[in-house]
């Protein structure tokens, strides 16, 4: 090194040191003012009471009519056809998929047994394996059992709902038909 004031040596640093360097040496995590959301059930719709004929919206039986029994702890409905009258079985329905209509029934003699939960409607999910020629094209199709056990309920809730149906005059067939619209008819201005 030249210049007598510079010194004998110089230490050359191998690794290149950053360009920018942080504020502050300790990285600390925001503060967060939100509390942590528990899930919970959304409240059901105060034309939803039980007894209410609702006109399903979406799925395999869109467009029927349906009796709403109670709404479980996960918020679904629980509702049927009866499946005597229509042929839908006891089944849970999102309220957002669903119209209340006006129409009633006396749900007084009614009773609704505790065991309809959602833990109820899950099913056992099987092990997957590869299917074989056979089954991909139909030939063995494989039709699932329906448990003994919900045919027993669905007729106990049926019994009791034919019963509170049967009183009121023309609500068989209007359980029975399907709701549709027409030209000129807008379910914005339908008062259900």
């Amino acid at each position: 090194m030249k210049g007598g004031k510079n010194g004998a040596t110089r230490t050359v640093s191998l690794v290149k040191a950053p360009r920018f360097y942080p504020t502050e040496t300790a990285c600390l995590p925001k503060k967060s003012c939100k509390t942590k959301i528990t899930p919970r059930a959304p409240a059901t719709r105060s034309s939803i009471t039980p007894g209410t004929v609702l006109i399903l919206l979406a799925g395999r039986f869109r467009g029927k009519h349906v009796v709403y029994l109670k709404t479980l702890e996960s918020g679904l409905l629980l509702v049927t056809g009866p499946y005597k009258i229509n042929g839908i079985p006891i089944r849970r329905v999102n309220q957002a998929y669903v119209i209340a209509t006006s129409t009633k029934i006396d749900m007084s003699k009614v009773s609704i047994d505790d065991k309809f939960t959602d833990a109820y409607f899950k099913y056992e999910k099987e092990p997957k394996k590869k299917a074989t020629a056979a089954e991909l094209f139909g030939e063995d199709a494989v039709k699932r059992v329906i448990n003994a056990e919900r045919v027993t309920d669905q007729t106990t809730v049926d019994t009791q709902l034919l019963s509170a149906i049967k009183k009121t005059p023309m609500l068989q067939s209007y359980l029975k038909s399907s709701f549709t619209l027409t030209k000129g008819q807008y379910p914005h201005a339908m008062k259900f």
